[in-house]
């Protein structure tokens, strides 16, 4: 009976979600927790990292952070534009920089040893801001939903043909699997796909997209030769250098029709 009950509640689980299309054309599977639940998870994790992390209070690094912030968000499609982005700067030196469902940015102080100007900065956000937008905290809560659900059924099973213990040893084992074979898979290609909306969102704002190649440049040089915690997930360095200034030549005459139509950002 409990094997039965957990088959039908991950089926309909399963069956709530729905297939959309990210903004560079991936198909998605989201649907497993609404906007607004999205929008007070963000509010409540924003809430909860500004009682523990020290709260930079200068406040030239305040207005430059929001100056860049909300150049970015002015070219988000139309859905965004009742957002009211809030931004808060961390005294930290990790080069880390994070953004939000509801409008939520986070910047570290450390990010500015590594982003030497306004437009590297705003390939920071607009990485972070891409996240947002192509909707992968959604996609990544519905798939650990869908996965955690459907490990429940397994380890039920287990646990009525085989006892406890085999529950248990099944239930640890299908966690692994998923993080390792579905879950973090996905996350490269979300981080991926970031770097795609972002770098293009930077260059409709009027930031130069070829500065998010020397953005990451500096960030290799800056963690010698370890991955710096931002990047644990992401892809390959390398390789990601090589797709941003593969799409450099594509995106200079967004660009440049950015400026022609004066957005010419002057944060610092």
């Amino acid at each position: 009976m409990k094997a039965a009950a957990f088959a039908i509640t991950a089926i309909l689980l399963l069956g709530a979600c729905a297939t959309t299309t990210s903004p560079t054309g991936r198909r998605q599977v989201v649907g497993g927790v609404s906007q607004q639940q999205l929008d007070q998870l963000g509010a409540q994790a924003f809430a909860e990292t500004k009682a523990k992390e020290t709260v930079n209070r200068d406040a030239r690094q305040n207005a430059y952070v929001q100056c860049v912030v909300n150049a970015l968000v002015a070219q988000l499609p139309s859905q965004y534009h009742g957002v009211r982005w809030e931004t808060a700067v961390f005294v930290d030196k990790e080069p880390n920089a994070f953004a939000l469902p509801g409008g939520k940015v986070g910047v570290n102080t450390g990010i500015f040893s590594v982003a030497r100007n306004q437009d590297q900065l705003a390939a920071v956000i607009g990485h972070e801001i891409g996240h947002v937008i192509s909707r992968h905290h959604e996609e990544r809560i519905t798939k650990q939903m869908g996965a955690s659900g459907l490990l429940q059924v397994a380890s039920v099973l287990a646990g009525a043909a085989y006892g406890e213990s085999a529950a248990s040893t099944v239930s640890q084992l299908g966690g692994m699997g998923a993080q390792t074979m579905f879950l973090l898979p996905g996350s490269r290609t979300q981080e991926s796909e970031a770097d795609v909306v972002g770098q293009r969102l930077m260059a409709q704002a009027g930031f130069d997209p070829s500065q998010a190649v020397n953005l990451w440049q500096n960030m290799m040089a800056a963690s010698g030769n370890r991955s710096p915690q931002w990047l644990s997930t992401h892809p390959d360095p390398a390789n990601r250098i090589r797709e941003l200034q593969r799409d450099v030549p594509a995106l200079m005459p967004v660009f440049q029709q950015a400026r022609q139509a004066e957005r010419v950002p002057r944060c610092g």
